[in-house]
């Protein structure tokens, strides 16, 4: 069992809760900012931010989430004509350029929020940077799930069990 298997378990069902929860928000504001600007011609001028904060979060959540599913975008028709040891090899070049893929998001969006950490969200008064720390943490989502990926591409060696002989020379 890989090291990283408990501790992304937890992850994935921490994003799965948080993007459903999002999820739903996103609809009930939507809904809400509808039923406000044409019911009663007075639209809410706070929905929008919010609702880009949740769209981001279900985004780059989903896309973490996908990643531990292995339900990301693939060209499976290629790679299944390879032989087994082909497709492994596929399969880890695979996960290392999402790693890859996760450590460019990781720093691009780490130096946008430091460099918007004093600016505000208008109309919110949240810090800017809050749009770019989710993709932080989502990229370490990836990173951690490319990993366990990859460390499943290389079994444990099964040892071969001892004879009752064996033993009782033990």
């Amino acid at each position: 069992m890989s090291f990283l298997k408990r501790p992304n378990d937890f992850l994935f069902r921490v994003l799965a809760v948080v993007a459903s929860t999002s999820l739903a928000v996103l609809c009930l504001l939507v809904i809400y900012s509808v039923v406000m600007r044409y019911v009663f011609s007075d639209a809410p001028d706070f929905v929008e931010p919010i609702a880009l904060l949740l769209v981001i979060v279900i985004a780059m959540f989903g896309a973490a989430l996908k990643v531990r599913e292995g339900g990301h975008i693939g060209l499976d028709s290629l790679v299944k004509k390879l032989p087994e040891k082909g497709q492994t090899i596929a399969a880890g070049i695979q996960h290392l350029c999402l790693v890859a893929f996760a450590v460019a998001v990781f720093f691009g969006c780490l130096e946008m929020a430091i460099t918007t950490r004093e600016d505000r969200i208008p109309i919110l008064g949240l810090p800017e940077a809050l749009r770019y720390c989710i993709p932080v943490f989502a990229s370490i989502c990836i990173a951690m799930f490319s990993f366990e990926h990859l460390l499943a591409l290389f079994p444990k060696k099964q040892t071969r069990p001892e004879t009752k002989v064996e033993q009782s020379w033990n």
